[in-house]
């Protein structure tokens, strides 16, 4: 009995590395879409004066979230992953975790990777838009899309953590997950 809970374990707790290593392989070569969520930014949701314009009114990056992101912009260099495009939501939790990774310079807003909201007919438009870049993505490095794990749950049917990267492609009207990499 005890060894198959030891053999049970065994699996559970390699997997996430196996699935990390394998995530890395893929960014290594290169062409591949990357949801990348934003770093920690503690609490729950946005405060009722929310305001997209005034990141004082919204739920930012702790010391902690900004220091994940320099070092998952590290991780990238030092593992050496392309990047050729990156994108991020207007939240300030996203853009700065984006600005923080890659550099300002580099990053291009995408409205569309802004917070689920609830409204099926927006975030139904939001999920095409994205799908659209996805698919039309044919790039020699990888595109980086820096937005929220409520997001990456709707569109790619699973639970992420913060600064996790899910590598995804098109499939059909939805996308397929081809990978994951624990990057803090």
């Amino acid at each position: 009995m005890l060894k198959l809970i030891f053999a049970a374990l065994t699996i559970v707790v390699a997997f996430p590395a196996h699935a990390t290593e394998a995530g890395w392989a893929l960014l290594r070569n290169g062409g591949q879409t990357v949801l990348l969520n934003h770093a920690n930014a503690p609490g729950a949701g946005d405060p009722a004066n929310f305001d997209i314009e005034s990141c004082r009114t919204q739920r930012n990056l702790s010391e902690r979230g900004r220091h994940q992101a320099r070092r998952i912009g590290a991780l990238l260099a030092a593992r050496s992953a392309p990047v050729e495009e990156v994108y991020a939501g207007r939240y300030c939790r996203t853009l700065d975790t984006a600005n923080l990774v890659f550099g300002e310079s580099a990053v291009e807003l995408m409205e569309a990777l802004d917070l689920v909201t609830g409204d099926e007919e927006r975030d139904a438009e939001a999920f095409r838009a994205v799908l659209e870049r996805v698919t039309d993505y044919s790039g020699s490095g990888n595109m980086f899309m820096v937005t929220h794990p409520e997001n990456v749950s709707e569109w790619a049917g699973i639970r992420s953590r913060e600064g996790e990267a899910i590598i995804v492609a098109p499939d059909g009207e939805g996308l397929r997950v081809m990978g994951r990499v624990v990057l803090n």
